[in-house]
């Protein structure tokens, strides 16, 4: 498939079931000078299966500039190459910007092949809602981070999507629930279109005690929904509302603030907390 015109396809691999692969990614794959994988030890199923024998070299968040650099001189050779990663569709959590970006500013043509993407068949039959949303990817993996990251998207209106590890899983779901209210609905969906596929929908007090009662559910490949704030209805907070937030969030953090000011002045608790949010 060498050509005078370089080509560098990203393509769509199956999320878990290998039935999802696309025609024209079997094609491409088969038909490509060289496969650029993010693991060709887990890439060698799918080729198997596909009977895809065109050689394949390691592309991953460690490659280093000298790997980029080789697979940009065989793109300026008229090679085509073909990136893919575990699953789903690169560049959503997995490596490959770099190259795609390089690629481009040297003229080379990118052509994406669609196909399997976790977050986007999650977020097609999770109902909540779907006009408005922001892909988060993988929160911070220490607690600490985690909890500020939530509190700076606990006022959006968007519904939010996450990725999350399974060890991390149960305790994500609890900082959610502190972070955007134990009320607030969200969705898990693990292990999609393979044989244990779940997806549950409750309130993150309920859907967190679902979780950490289940072992099974701390397992596999995991998407977290969460539906976004609710718009404010509520009328401006007074001034001495005000006030009295800006003394208590110098000392206290914003529920606990909110809690405080709401039995002082009288004020909505949900209004003061959504008003220290703005402040930031």
């Amino acid at each position: 498939m060498g050509t005078d015109q370089a080509l560098l396809y990203i393509v769509a691999t199956p999320i878990g079931n290998l039935a999802d692969m696309v025609p024209r990614a079997i094609e491409v794959l088969q038909c490509a000078d060289l496969v650029a994988a993010e693991d060709t030890r887990h890439s060698q199923r799918l080729f198997a299966h596909f009977a895809i024998d065109t050689p394949l070299v390691a592309y991953h968040d460690h490659s280093d500039d000298k790997r980029t650099g080789q697979l940009l001189q065989k793109l300026e050779e008229g090679q085509t190459i073909a990136l893919i990663s575990d699953a789903g569709t690169p560049l959503i959590s997995d490596p490959g910007y770099r190259l795609v970006r390089e690629a481009r500013n040297r003229g080379v043509r990118v052509v994406p092949i669609p196909g399997a993407c976790a977050f986007v068949a999650a977020l097609s039959a999770a109902g909540l809602p779907s006009d408005r949303f922001s892909f988060e990817g993988f929160l911070p993996a220490k607690a600490g981070a985690r909890e500020k990251a939530l509190r700076e998207l606990a006022g959006d209106p968007r519904t939010l999507v996450f990725y999350e590890a399974p060890h991390r899983v149960a305790d994500t779901l609890e900082a959610m629930a502190v972070a955007f209210g134990g009320d607030r609905e969200a969705v898990i969906a693990r292990e999609l279109t393979k044989a244990f596929e779940t997806m549950y929908l409750a309130p993150l007090d309920e859907l967190t005690a679902w979780v950490r009662a289940d072992s099974n559910q701390q397992r596999g490949e995991i998407v977290l929904l969460v539906r976004g704030a609710e718009r404010r209805r509520d009328s401006a907070l007074d001034g001495e509302a005000e006030r009295v937030m800006k003394l208590l969030l110098a000392e206290l953090p914003p529920r606990r603030a909110a809690a405080l000011a709401s039995e002082i002045t009288g004020a909505n608790k949900k209004a003061l907390y959504n008003w220290s949010l703005e402040q930031k």
